[in-house]
C-alpha cells in the first residue's frame, strides 16, 4: 500500500505540517488503516477510495480515528489534483459531506477545503482552570478579548487566547496529563492563539489525543477558530490568517474565509507540497 508524504499548508517549498494519504479502490478495515497510520507516524493520515462521484474519506492519527483533519483533507487535495487535474472533489466523511479543490502550481498545489459546519461556546471555568494549569500559565496570560471556549468545525477543540507571542512561545505541558484530560474532555485538540493585528494570529496545538506533542498546521482547528471569531463579533473583515508551527521549525500558512451566516462552513485554504521518500 503506497501512501502519499504531502506537507500541508507550506511556507511555499519549505515548512507545513506532514500528512499521509493513501488512495485505494476501497477502504481498508479499520485496524488496517490504523495500524498504517501509526506506522507513517505523521498526525494524521487520509485513506480515500471512490463512492460514486465522491471520495468516503478516513482520518487516522498514530493512536485514534479522528472525524475530521483539515491538513490532511489539503494533502488529499492535492494528491488528488496531482492525480486527476485541477477541479473540485466532494469528500463523504463519517458524520459530514465536504469539499476539497486542488489547483498545480509548479512544485507546489494550491487546495482549499470547505470545513464542515462550525459552532462554539464558553469554556466551562473549571475546564479553563486546570488547562491553564496544565500549560502552566495564569489567568493573566489570557487575552480578555479573545474568552476561553470549546470550538467546532468537524472536530471539538478547546481554544485558550494568549496575551502574546512570547507567552505563545512558552507552550509546554505534561503529555500523559493532556493526553487524558483530552480524551476525558472528548477534545481533539488544545488549541492556543494570540492575535499580531485582528486578521493575523499565531497558533499552536496540542495533539495529545492523536499521540502527538504537538500539530505544525491544523485546518479544523483553524475552521473552528474563524467561525468562533464570527461568533463573538470580531472585526474579522472576511478572513483571517495563522501562522502556525514556527516554533516547532516548520513555519506554516493557513488562511481561513469567514462568511456572515451563523454556523456555517468556513473555506480553509493553503499550499502542499510533496515531500521525498
Amino acid at each position: 500500500m503506497t501512501v502519499l508524504r504531502i506537507a500541508a499548508f507550506s511556507d511555499g517549498n519549505q515548512g507545513g505540517n506532514p500528512a499521509g494519504v493513501w488512495i485505494g479502490e476501497a477502504l481498508p478495515d479499520a485496524a488496517t488503516m490504523q495500524a498504517i497510520a501509526t506506522e507513517v507516524g505523521f498526525s494524521e493520515t487520509a485513506f480515500a477510495a471512490p463512492a460514486g462521484e465522491a471520495w468516503r474519506v478516513r482520518y487516522f492519527a498514530p493512536s485514534m480515528e479522528v472525524p475530521f483533519c483539515g491538513h490532511a483533507t489539503i494533502a488529499l487535495g492535492a494528491a488528488l489534483a496531482h492525480r486527476y487535474g485541477d477541479r473540485t472533489f466532494e469528500l463523504r466523511l463519517n458524520d459530514a459531506v465536504i469539499s476539497v479543490s486542488g489547483q498545480r502550481d509548479g512544485n507546489t498545489i494550491a487546495a482549499a477545503l470547505q470545513s464542515p459546519p462550525t459552532r462554539s461556546a464558553p469554556l466551562d471555568a473549571r475546564l479553563s482552570d486546570e488547562l491553564l494549569d496544565l500549560f502552566g500559565y495564569s489567568s493573566s496570560d489570557l487575552d480578555a478579548k479573545l474568552p476561553p471556549a470549546k470550538i467546532h468545525g468537524g472536530a471539538d477543540h478547546a481554544l485558550l487566547a494568549l496575551t502574546s507571542r512570547q507567552a505563545l512561545a512558552r507552550m509546554s505541558y505534561d503529555f500523559e496529563r493532556g493526553r487524558a484530560l483530552m480524551a476525558r474532555e472528548g477534545l481533539v485538540t488544545i488549541a492556543l492563539v494570540t492575535s499580531e493585528t485582528p486578521r493575523l494570529f499565531h497558533a499552536r496545538n496540542a495533539f495529545a489525543a492523536g499521540g502527538v506533542v504537538e500539530d505544525p498546521a491544523t485546518g479544523a482547528a483553524a475552521a473552528a477558530f474563524a467561525g468562533y471569531l464570527r461568533d463573538i463579533g470580531w472585526p474579522h473583515g472576511g478572513a483571517v490568517d495563522i501562522v502556525q508551527g514556527e516554533d516547532m521549525g516548520a513555519r506554516s500558512l493557513i488562511r481561513a474565509e469567514i462568511d456572515e451566516t451563523k454556523g456555517s462552513s468556513i473555506r480553509v485554504s493553503g499550499t502542499a507540497r510533496f515531500m521525498e521518500g
